[in-house]
């Protein structure tokens, strides 16, 4: 379900009695046992990582990587109750090593007396490197079971070290169904109905974007007002907000779009790239950054198969910069759906990394002399310049020569597809390497 449920005390003990009927809904709504949490049945079902682990009675430390609002905090303190286990929870962002060292302290003193600790260390990715390093050796002695929760990618914010030692278990952002259960359970335990038309009930659940704390703060302020009549779509959009999308621009979220919009417009799904395309400026990214993104797809995915693209780009560049958002996000959208459109290539950039490999692999290899100039008479004596073959010479405009170092084989490193202009350019070296070989 969400950690729409949690309470972080900074003290150990069993779960917080039933609360008050004035508390706030999503603490009364707080799920009392595993089976109770909400969307998640891939980890707390009987097949599930936690559901085999509860079963066996016997935990392992572990990472509950998710989005806000899926159950991190909840699960973990009913993975203490479960268990047996004293329940210590903190928080990385209110939390520094002097409670770390307490909270190890405390831990081993109870070991002593037989009682193992399950130690819940939400936000998990603020603490640095270091204090990361710390949990390792009260981990690796069994001192405390580590649940360390954490929207961001474990890959980038935690210690490698740290992760060897721990699972990582991905919870899963709420679904509608997932989200239709809770405000059911809502309007079970309150006796109320919400006072929507279905219509509204399916944007009230859309504009929770997965997030079960979001959507239950809202479903409380339905239920506390009272209307004459059932409100529609636009009569909640009135009253309420809709939550913000989960974005930040340094995190996962922000590299997992671009990574999306390249690949739809490599994919050459116009429709698909402007979705994420307008993911990202909607949640306010910067328009130039993603205009950089696609420049260099322009070159990268579609290179000579339609030069234009890159003009496309760089035009869409200068209106930008002459118009300003929100008018000019409409070039950017241009030089995003030319680019997905466009016929593709990859054989300038794989060109590009083949010459590159053979530059470093090659060395200094002089070029061959009759095609070195020669602005000295020094240089014309030992034979700079002399056999050069000027192709506006040749009657086709192409000599034939050899440009490459005497040391080298002939390579090839751009190989065109046969697709948009590339076709003809390919059918152009085509008939060049043909007359080269006539040519000796």
């Amino acid at each position: 379900m969400s950690d729409l449920f949690d309470t972080l005390p900074g003290a150990d003990g069993p779960a917080d009695p039933a609360p008050g009927p004035d508390a706030p809904l999503a603490d009364r709504l707080r799920p009392r046992s595993l089976s109770e949490i909400i969307g998640q049945d891939h980890l707390t079902g009987p097949e599930g990582a936690i559901g085999r682990m509860v079963a066996a009675g016997k935990l392992s430390s572990m990472i509950l990587w998710g989005p806000p609002g899926t159950g991190k905090t909840s699960m973990a303190r009913l993975l203490g109750e479960a268990t047996g286990m004293r329940f210590v929870a903190i928080s990385a962002v209110f939390s520094g090593v002097a409670d770390l060292k307490k909270a190890f302290a405390d831990a081993e003193k109870m070991a002593g007396a037989g009682q193992r600790t399950l130690l819940f260390v939400d936000e998990i990715h603020r603490f640095n490197r270091a204090q990361q390093d710390g949990f390792l050796p009260f981990v690796e002695r069994g001192t405390v079971v580590l649940v360390g929760a954490t929207t961001e990618n474990p890959s980038f914010e935690l210690n490698a070290a740290l992760l060897s030692r721990a699972q990582v278990l991905i919870l899963r952002r709420l679904d509608e169904a997932a989200l239709g259960k809770l405000i059911a359970r809502a309007e079970r335990l309150t006796g109320k109905g919400l006072p929507l038309t279905e219509d509204a009930r399916a944007a009230l659940i859309a504009s929770a974007d997965g997030d079960g704390r979001f959507l239950l703060n809202q479903v409380e302020t339905l239920l506390s007002i009272h209307v004459e009549a059932p409100l529609d779509p636009a009569g909640l959009a009135a009253l309420l907000h809709r939550r913000m999308p989960v974005y930040d621009k340094d995190r996962e979220g922000h590299y997992n779009l671009i990574s999306a919009l390249h690949k739809a417009m490599r994919g050459s799904d116009p429709q698909a790239a402007l979705y994420y395309l307008a993911r990202m400026l909607v949640a306010g990214e910067e328009p130039l950054y993603v205009l950089r993104r696609i420049t260099r797809f322009a070159s990268e995915d579609i290179g000579m198969a339609d030069p234009q693209a890159l003009l496309q780009c760089l035009a869409a560049k200068d209106a930008y910069a002459f118009l300003g958002s929100p008018e000019g996000e409409l070039a950017i959208v241009q030089a995003c759906l030319y680019c997905a459109t466009a016929p593709k290539s990859n054989a300038a950039y794989a060109a590009q990394k083949a010459a590159w490999k053979a530059a470093k692999a090659t060395g200094s290899l002089m070029p061959p002399q009759n095609i070195l100039n020669a602005p000295t008479r020094l240089m014309k004596d030992i034979g700079y310049g002399q056999g050069y073959a000027y192709d506006h010479d040749a009657e086709d405009g192409f000599s034939g020569a050899n440009y490459w170092p005497e040391e080298m084989e002939p390579q090839r490193f751009y190989q065109p597809v046969e697709r948009g202009y590339e076709a003809r350019i390919a059918e152009r070296l085509r008939v060049w390497e043909e007359l080269r070989k006539q040519r000796g």
